[in-house]
Formats: C-alpha cells, sequence, structure tokens
C-alpha cells in the first residue's frame, strides 16, 4: 500500500512533465525568441511578462462570435458580421482616417484571424499560389512558425490565395465594421488603453509578429482576433486619402483607380496611437514586407 502511495506522486509528476513539454513544444516560437533576446542581452523580466500577457484569457468570453462556420479549403474559422449601418471613420477635420461618416454594409464572413504559413504553403502546395518572398523572411516554411501570419506577400498574392479559397479580400468598409462594431468603439475591445494583453504593438516589446491566436482578450465585437497590431492587412479598395468625403453610404468599394492599395490593423511596431480601428495605411500593390499580411472576407449568400 505504501509502495503504491509513492507511485501516485510520480505519476502526477509524469503528467505535468509531459504537459509541460507539450506547452513548449507547441509555443516554442517564444521559446527562440527569448533565446535570442538573451543572446542579444535584451532579455528582461519585463520582456517575459509580456509574452506571457499574449495568453490571457481574462475575457476571453465575452465574445461570442453571431455565428462561425470552417472554411472547407483552408481550415479558416470564419466569423459572421451582420448587415447594417455603422460610423466609418474618426471625427475631426478630414485628413487620412476622418470625417466621421455613416456607411451600409451587407451582411459578410471575415476570416477569424490572419491568413497563417501552414494555410499559404497549402495553396502554395496546390499550384494556386506564388511562394512568399522567402529571402528576407526568417518565419516562412518552418513547423515552429507554422501559426504567424503569412508576411512579404503583396497585394496580388493575397488576392490570388483568398480566390483559391473561396473567398476575397474585404473592402475598408467591412474590415472597420468588424474591427469596430456599431458602438464606434476606438479599439476592438472598446475604449479601454491598449496595453500587451490585448494586442501586439510596438509597446509589447515583442518587435515581430506572433501566432494569430494570441492576444484572445483583444477581439472584436464579432470575435475576430488581431485587427489591431501584429501585421498590416492588405484590403481590396484602391487608397485615396480624400476618399471619406465622396464615397458612397451603401458597401463602398475603393476609388476606381490608385497607385496605392488600402492597408489596415497597424502592425508590432505601431505605436497605441497607430492602431485605432479607424487607423488607415497604404502601400504599392506589388510590395511585401514583414508586417505586411492578410485576411479574406465572404458575401454572405
Amino acid at each position: 500500500m505504501s509502495k503504491a502511495r509513492k507511485l501516485i506522486p510520480l505519476f502526477i509528476l509524469f503528467d505535468i512533465l509531459v504537459l509541460v513539454a507539450v506547452i513548449v513544444v507547441f509555443n516554442f516560437d517564444v521559446v527562440i525568441r527569448l533565446n535570442n533576446a538573451y543572446k542579444a542581452g535584451t532579455l528582461t523580466e519585463q520582456k517575459i511578462r509580456y509574452e506571457i500577457a499574449a495568453y490571457n484569457l481574462t475575457n476571453w468570453t465575452r465574445v461570442q462570435p453571431i455565428a462561425k462556420k470552417t472554411s472547407p479549403t483552408d481550415g479558416m474559422t470564419q466569423v459572421f458580421v451582420p448587415e447594417g449601418e455603422f460610423m466609418m471613420g474618426k471625427p475631426g477635420t478630414p485628413d487620412f482616417d476622418s470625417p466621421e461618416h455613416l456607411v451600409y454594409v451587407d451582411a459578410f464572413w471575415i476570416d477569424r484571424v490572419e491568413v497563417t504559413n501552414q494555410m499559404y504553403a497549402a495553396c502554395v502546395d496546390a499550384g494556386a499560389c506564388a511562394p512568399p518572398f522567402t529571402e528576407e523572411n526568417p518565419f516562412y516554411g518552418k513547423w515552429v512558425y507554422r501559426n504567424l501570419p503569412v508576411t512579404f506577400v503583396n497585394w496580388y498574392q493575397a488576392t490570388e490565395y483568398c480566390a483559391w479559397a473561396g473567398r476575397r479580400l474585404p473592402t475598408e468598409a467591412e474590415w472597420e465594421k468588424a474591427a469596430r462594431g456599431t458602438d464606434q468603439r476606438e479599439y476592438p475591445w472598446g475604449e479601454a488603453n491598449a496595453t500587451p494583453r490585448l494586442a501586439n504593438y510596438a509597446e509589447s516589446l515583442i518587435g515581430e509578429p506572433v501566432s494569430v491566436y494570441r492576444y484572445p482578450s483583444g477581439a472584436s465585437p464579432y470575435g475576430a482576433l488581431n485587427m489591431v497590431g501584429n501585421v498590416r492587412e492588405w484590403l481590396a479598395d484602391w487608397f485615396d486619402k480624400s476618399y471619406y468625403l465622396s464615397s458612397p453610404s451603401n458597401n463602398p468599394m475603393g476609388p476606381e483607380t490608385g497607385i496605392e492599395r488600402s492597408m489596415r490593423s497597424g502592425a508590432y511596431d505601431a505605436d497605441a496611437n497607430e492602431i485605432y480601428t479607424t487607423s488607415r495605411y497604404k502601400h504599392e500593390p506589388q510590395s511585401a514586407g514583414l508586417s505586411r499580411g492578410f485576411r479574406c472576407a465572404e458575401s454572405e449568400k
């Protein structure tokens, strides 16, 4: 009987060790990043705390999607955004992000997370997508980084992927509604200031993209994750800084022509005042970089 009692703690210890090993293996990107910081002499207690904060589950149940479905092509979870009006843009003197104006959009689905390296690789393997620009890409094609957002893809590649998956890039209006809902919130989670528990941005001290499944407490009103920070996201629209002054109120699709394509979300290197739900970005469609990714949308049939 005494021997049996001694064996029970050993089984418990073994189970704990297995659990820890599984956690480490499936989050090995964090281990690598912290190790790199240690080698560079930049590892601090604060940096470790902010890495842990990305997993914060305190308020993860506050957002339950109205509806969700799974794409049969790439396994992406899509969340539903209902039709209706919302206030787009920010108040103030007309600039990139304003004036505020009322917009109606039809119902649609949007990807819950940014398209990952693993998802994009499936499109490449199927012969439907060109590989990312990999010369400067330290993350693509490595299992440990499979859940990071695919980067170093330009607008054309993002468009190709969404078409392969049976979807499309979202419009600026769709993206903003999915990010802020109908209550004119500054951030996807509400009016509370940005913190390293809610988004991957400059003050999070991470300095690179992280798994698309992190920051569950920063979810948008419809359940989409990382709608601000992490990586900027390509959109369908051409960019025009004055478009809000003449855009239609129903399902705006952006200017008919342009030089640069619209982007949203900010990125891991953006300040807190650059990751509002209304913050607009732009880039030449043929350009690609570490801070540029995308997610797809689908019209409600």
